[in-house]
């Protein structure tokens, strides 16, 4: 598999063979809003539909220098009135997509969730594509930022949803493998994330979680490092070698992602999956390509729902 210096090249340049994502982009009053949308609607990643107050939103064009004339507009009066009506445009199938502008993400999750006709039999949950300088290819993190204690329902969903999240971006017809982390790599009565994973692989076995191999609970140790599996007697498909990463909480998962980042020069790009559509969800600190790169997970996950890969 590629190494994902380059799979986030290839991710973008690849969404030209789908059209762009017509994407209802909520509240976009800052300056930073509207630049990305104008750099992913250059890049035929989307077609923005701008849904906040009228004032306010030209007033972020204005500060950006971005002529945002021949964008559709949809006036809204607050933050909240504009999540709703993108929740309301993507359940009418009026918009394939949202992103988060200039509010809270809470505003734009509740919208969702509250529209009945958005959700699916899963629940939502956050993923991270992140490119890591020492890891030999693209890994998949989740759930950083929805579920902030999942029990071993939601944690049957995350996997669930990073699965399909993984395929579309990398083939239909490919199995990835899923290492699910503890502090340990045995299961302890003591500790309910191993618990857990052990039960997730049964799962696995038993066809309630599809498209995957499971492992766990591994270490984060000998999840990542073949090495470190090998000194510890772990004989395992996914140790040293996994796709994805279930760490046992948003808190733990969020540190991880963030140490990654930070003290690794790793890449991340979020969105968020279970909905009807892609959610781009971007913090403010992101860079216009690590947005960009939001957006082409938002065209592929789309483009593979669309062929029914999600069932």
């Amino acid at each position: 598999m590629q190494k994902c210096v380059d799979c986030f090249e290839n991710a973008i340049a690849s969404c030209a063979e789908h059209d762009p994502l017509r994407t209802a982009i909520v509240h976009p009053v800052r300056a930073s809003d509207i630049e990305v949308a104008s750099e992913a609607f250059a890049k035929k990643l989307i077609e923005p539909v701008l849904i906040g107050p009228k004032e306010r939103v030209e007033a972020a064009a204005e500060e950006a220098k971005i002529d945002i004339s021949s964008w559709e507009f949809v006036d809204a009066e607050h933050s909240h009135d504009a999540a709703a009506k993108g929740a309301s445009m993507a359940a009418k199938f009026e918009v394939s997509a949202i992103m988060k502008g200039g509010l809270h993400t809470d505003e734009v999750l509740h919208a969702v969730i509250v529209t009945r006709s958005l959700m699916t039999e899963r629940r939502i949950s956050h993923a991270y594509l992140m490119d890591i300088p020492t890891y030999h290819k693209p890994l998949v993190i989740s759930d950083a930022a929805v579920n902030i204690a999942p029990d071993l329902d939601v944690k049957a969903d995350i996997c669930q949803n990073a699965i399909h999240f993984w395929r579309s971006l990398f083939g239909l017809d490919l199995t990835p493998k899923l290492a699910l982390l503890a502090a340990v790599e045995t299961v302890n009565s003591k500790m309910q994330a191993t618990i857990d994973a052990a039960c997730l692989c049964k799962m696995s076995e038993r066809g309630q979680i599809t498209h995957g191999l499971l492992d766990g609970p591994l270490a984060f140790d000998n999840a990542i490092n073949k090495e470190a599996a090998i000194g510890k007697g772990i004989l395992s498909e996914v140790a040293g070698d996994p796709d994805i990463i279930i760490p046992p909480n948003l808190e733990s998962c969020n540190i991880l992602a963030k140490q990654l980042t930070f003290l690794a020069n790793a890449r991340a790009a979020g969105i968020i999956l279970g909905a009807r559509v892609p959610i781009i969800l971007t913090s403010r600190s992101d860079s216009i390509d690590t947005r960009l790169m939001s957006c082409a997970l938002a065209v592929k996950v789309a483009a593979a729902r669309s062929m029914g890969a999600f069932k």
